[in-house]
């Protein structure tokens, strides 16, 4: 009796065929789960919206109602009708706090500004003038004589003196 080989080329075909087949709907049903994922996150959002749109009527209908403006005038902005009596009550230590309020720096005006940079350059600080803060006297350099000697940077080699050498 003759062996029969495990994998004959009817069944090489068949697994070809079905490989194929399966490589070929991947793509397709891959892409037909993710646009089902955007359309119900897309229908999510539609439902957000309209409840957010639902909302703002209902507040648009409140803000036609008489009533609900009396009440949101005296609420928010201490209206008082004619003829009512007011109070406002005040907490303990907020009169204190109200008189502590700090005032933002003010910065000094452009040309100040523009001044002090050119004193700075004057000066030979090199650094440029601070915006932000309190104006000072200018400074200007001293008259007295400094005690160390200046010198002044040798030049290198001119052109004559390097070509001739």
């Amino acid at each position: 009796m003759a062996k029969r080989p495990q994998l004959t080329g009817r069944a090489a075909i068949l697994a070809v065929v079905v490989c194929a087949i399966a490589m070929s709907l991947a793509y397709p049903v891959r892409e037909y789960i993710s646009l089902r994922r955007s359309i119900s996150e897309l229908r999510a959002e539609k439902a957000r919206v309209e409840a957010e749109k639902q909302a703002l009527l209902a507040r648009d209908q409140q803000a036609n109602d008489p009533n609900w403006i009396k009440k949101t005038a005296k609420e928010r902005l201490h209206y008082c009708g004619p003829g009512e009596k007011c109070f406002v009550v005040m907490e303990p230590g907020e009169a204190e706090r109200r008189t502590t309020v700090k005032q933002p720096a003010t910065t000094p005006p452009w040309y100040q500004t523009l001044w002090e940079s050119v004193e700075a350059a004057d000066a030979g600080t090199g650094r440029r003038a601070v915006t932000n803060r309190a104006p000072q006297p200018s400074t200007t350099p001293s008259t007295t004589p400094s005690t160390k000697p200046t010198t002044s940077p040798t030049p290198g080699p001119t052109k004559k003196e390097s070509v001739g050498q």
